[in-house]
């Protein structure tokens, strides 16, 4: 089984400002899967491996640690460890961002410091966890976060799957603190992309996160994606917002038709174990999980193999979208 107890890591040592980045928080940030070997100890090789493949195909930044990192199950060390095998492979190329979703605001900070301390370049931080706060509450717990740190931070709005929403007025108390700088938008109502827009312009970048509504959103003026079927198709989700963003538009939908069917994998409760089955048929990824989690089996198993048997079978060709300028 899996160590719960894993030695301090040490801070990065490397040469000043080599791995410190401006975030941008536009383009495609994976939230990437955490690998693990079959007795459920981290995967460091086969984490980075994907990574790799990720960063050749031309993401913009990873979100460590994340629901589909399987955060409930991996330990603050092992998220940092994660993050400092990141950064020492691929800081100077791609954004590291590392998750912070806790229950208790104090618990939030301590983890913060320590990735502050890694020089991570930024975080995603989800509302407080395991229980429903007020929303002036959810404000508060923001605040003491943005204040504790001079790291940007991205938000993720998710109140299908969490139960809290970051509303708009939550937003407008958040705008004196410059940190604050973008929102992954879960809430599955695309027009939220316009109600944000027309309430705080530019002020706040917007991430799809939700991989089946992603052009939908770019083409709303969405400034990014944080994907999930990336991790298995990084190509592909590139292309898609790359030829967005050139106003090619009818290449990108090209492209998002083809892939819909697989993009419905990220939205279902096994979302993990179906990304992660992907991962392996597309030869960039492992499929281990940590219980309570077990891979898939049966007649699931065979439904999702289906499905990314039919789109392996048929991928289209892509343009070569890496020449594509991006403002």
């Amino acid at each position: 089984m899996f160590q719960e107890e894993i030695h301090p890591i040490e801070p990065l040592t490397f040469a000043k400002n080599k791995f410190m980045r401006k975030v941008h928080w536009t383009g495609i940030y994976p939230a990437v899967t955490t690998k693990f070997t079959a007795d459920g100890e981290l995967d460091l090789p086969a984490f980075l491996k994907n990574i790799g493949f990720q960063v050749d195909a031309g993401i913009d930044g990873i979100i460590i640690g994340g629901s589909l990192g399987e955060s409930s199950t991996i330990t603050h060390e092992e998220r940092l460890i994660l993050a400092k095998a990141s950064l020492e492979n691929f800081g100077d190329r791609i954004d590291v961002i590392l998750n912070i979703a806790e229950g208790a605001t104090r618990t939030a900070i301590d983890l913060v410091k320590k990735a502050e301390a890694l020089r991570v370049h930024g975080l995603m931080v989800l509302p407080p966890m395991m229980y429903k706060p007020t929303d002036q509450e959810v404000a508060n717990y923001f605040k003491a976060i943005a204040g504790s740190t001079s790291l940007p931070i991205l938000l993720y709005n998710n109140p299908v799957d969490y139960k809290i929403e970051i509303t708009l007025d939550i937003f407008e108390q958040l705008l004196p603190l410059e940190n604050i700088q973008a929102v992954k938008e879960s809430t599955r109502d695309i027009s939220n992309v316009t109600r944000m827009r027309n309430q705080f312009g530019d002020r706040f970048k917007i991430l799809c996160g939700v991989d089946t509504l992603a052009m939908e959103e770019l083409l709303m003026g969405a400034d990014g994606w944080v994907a999930g079927l990336v991790d298995a198709f990084p190509a592909e989700t590139v292309a898609i917002y790359r030829l967005v963003q050139a106003g090619r538009v009818n290449e990108a939908l090209a492209i998002y038709r083809w892939f819909l069917p697989i993009l419905e994998l990220d939205i279902s409760p096994q979302l993990v174990q179906n990304i992660k089955l992907a991962e392996v048929m597309t030869g960039i990824g492992t499929e281990h999980v940590r219980p309570p989690r077990h891979v898939l089996a049966g007649a699931e198993r065979e439904r999702v193999i289906a499905i990314l048997e039919k789109g392996i079978a048929s991928r289209p060709q892509l343009p070569d979208y890496l020449s594509i300028a991006i403002a």
